[in-house]
């Protein structure tokens, strides 16, 4: 087993010991699978069953697998209306498991995979069980972009400027960084991004950075969310980026049971609201009128995928990667680009 699969249990427990009040061992650690980026485990103890997500070990990107800026974005959170994780604490000595961690609460519920929630089963009421869900996320979604940022002590949590044009900047020199051959698809797509980038309307909200269905935590019977997952990518930003995002997620071809998107199926067969419903009841819920741009905003989520997909492959390369077929996720680079530059040619 690799460093990235295995923690030091027994040292992992005396820490734990010190720092999580009625915190008791021993413990067993069992990795999730899944999680791309920052090994993800759960912790049974004594004292009841923990999460403990840490940064991969070995040289990582600047910025890359930030788990303090996960905490501290879950803490701030606790008394929202955006529903996280109770965050127990944080664990900065490398020394301890060789790289940086925290615990949280371990949370009962589902994950779900599959944009076609086809969990829920046939039928009208499987169809209006998919729309409450949909209706959910987006809530949940409208709610994480209301946040006051000066209540939760979040002001600081991104840079100042124009959120697009530094995502932009970032995201093409990590792709740069961790580029292992020339894509035509991804230069001709960072090429129009930035020729069409529109003017800054100055909104700034806090943005999860990577929201969708998988990264969420439903209760066990409800069409509720209990828990957003995954605050790598959080900061300050647009929250049309978002919530464009989201519905590139939809977009995806149905690949496997996980992740798997709505290309080719028929939305209101399944009681699913289409991309211009969902939009309209984003812009309802936060008293927005319309959209404009709203192919640059999707063209970038998918620039941005396929930039992260990259840096996993590169990851994989250097042998350091979190999920075992990080490898194959490089094959999505192109083909991502692809999409993006069809939604600009064809309008979105």
């Amino acid at each position: 087993m690799s460093q990235v699969d295995t923690l030091d249990t027994q040292k992992l427990a005396e820490y734990l010991e010190q720092h999580i009040d009625g915190f008791k061992g021993p413990i067993e650690a069992d990795k999730f699978e899944g999680g791309q980026s920052n090994p993800t485990f759960k912790i049974t103890a004594a004292s009841g069953a923990y999460v403990l997500r840490r940064q991969p070990p070995g040289k990582l990107l600047k910025s890359a697998h930030a788990v303090d800026r996960e905490f501290r974005v879950m803490a701030a959170l606790k008394d929202t209306d955006v529903p996280v994780p109770n965050v127990l604490h944080l664990c900065e000595d490398r020394d301890v498991i060789g790289s940086m961690f925290y615990v949280m609460e371990f949370c009962e519920g589902r994950i779900l995979w599959s944009a076609g929630l086809p969990e829920m089963g046939e039928g009208e009421a499987a169809n209006a069980v998919r729309g409450e869900m949909y209706s959910e996320m987006n809530r949940v979604l409208a709610a994480m972009h209301s946040v006051d940022l000066e209540a939760v002590g979040l002001t600081d949590y991104g840079k100042p400027g124009n959120y697009f044009e530094r995502q932009l900047g970032r995201w093409t020199q990590q792709y740069e960084a961790s580029k292992l051959q020339e894509i035509p698809a991804m230069d001709s797509l960072i090429e129009w991004l930035q020729a069409n980038q529109p003017e800054d309307d100055g909104q700034v909200s806090l943005v999860h950075g990577d929201y969708r269905l998988d990264n969420m935590m439903w209760h066990p019977e409800k069409p509720q969310v209990i828990a957003v997952l995954d605050w790598e990518l959080s900061t300050l930003g647009h929250p049309l980026a978002d919530l464009a995002y989201q519905c590139m997620g939809m977009r995806m071809p149905q690949r496997g049971a996980k992740m798997a998107g709505l290309q080719g199926k028929d939305r209101t067969a399944l009681g699913i609201p289409t991309e211009k419903e969902y939009v309209a009841m984003y812009c309802e819920r936060r008293g927005i009128s319309h959209i404009d741009n709203w192919e640059f905003y999707l063209a970038f989520s998918f620039f941005r995928l396929a930039a992260i997909c990259q840096g996993v492959a590169k990851r994989a390369e250097d042998g350091n990667a979190s999920n075992k077929q990080a490898a194959e996720v490089g094959a999505l680079v192109e083909p991502l680009a692809t999409m993006a530059m069809q939604i600009i040619n064809e309008g979105a």
